[in-house]
């Protein structure tokens, strides 16, 4: 293969090695990382029904707060939004609580309609940018013709670009290309999208070949010595 003939030439970076003393700490730790501790406040069985309000139309049976419950014990357990319900369900009924537990739709459509997932910080002044793409595998009509009928599957690439902001995790530019497309070719049109002033760009080594725009600040941090000084101990 050819990667074995440039194998010598190869960087090496040896393997890192942790030599652990506290084994009685170390143990603990592990143990500790599948406990599971839950409580729930006064406070919040007070608002986890919202307040009738008198106005027209059905109130809402559920409070932000308790689609907020459901969402961070999605996130901490890796669960759909079912089986989410009936962890949020069975939570409810071993602590002995009198409160209503929202369906897994209610928490899915409500979920998307939360402060804490509409209210992104908008940047105010100049930003870092990070630019990054990654590859997709579409499938059509083609993967269902190969499973019910056989023969070779129909199936293409795409080529998701993104510029996201490191401070805020904010995407701040989006470009769907196909493969044909080189990851440099995009730095344009992420940065067109970018309505505010830019004060470097971060990328890895494949956007460093002959981009549109290069603004203030232009650096690669892979391969750049402007990094290496950045990184380096004064």
């Amino acid at each position: 293969m050819p990667y074995k003939h440039n194998e010598p030439r190869r960087h090496k970076i040896p393997k890192a090695k942790y030599k652990v003393g506290n084994w009685r700490e170390y143990n603990q730790a592990l143990r500790q990382r599948g406990s599971l501790t839950v409580w729930v406040s006064s406070e919040a069985l007070a608002l986890w029904t919202p307040v009738q309000t008198g106005r027209r139309g059905r109130p809402l049976a559920y409070s932000d707060l308790a689609i907020e419950t459901g969402i961070m014990l999605r996130l901490a357990m890796g669960q759909p939004w079912r089986q989410t319900e009936g962890l949020l369900r069975s939570i409810v009924q071993l602590l002995g609580l009198d409160v209503p537990v929202p369906d897994d739709t209610t928490l899915a459509r409500r979920s998307a309609r939360l402060p804490l997932t509409t209210a992104l910080k908008t940047p105010t002044g100049p930003v870092d940018v990070v630019i990054d793409s990654s590859g997709l595998k579409v499938f059509g009509a083609g993967e269902w013709r190969h499973e019910k009928h056989g023969g070779k599957p129909r199936r293409s690439w795409r080529r998701l670009h993104l510029a996201v902001d490191p401070d805020g995790g904010a995407i701040l530019a989006v470009e769907l290309t196909t493969i044909q497309d080189g990851d440099a070719s995009q730095v344009g049109p992420l940065l067109d999208q970018i309505a505010g002033p830019v004060r470097a760009v971060l990328a890895d080594g494949s956007l460093s070949h002959k981009p549109r725009h290069r603004p203030a600040g232009w650096f690669n941090p892979l391969n750049s010595s402007l990094a290496r000084a950045l990184t380096e101990p004064s």
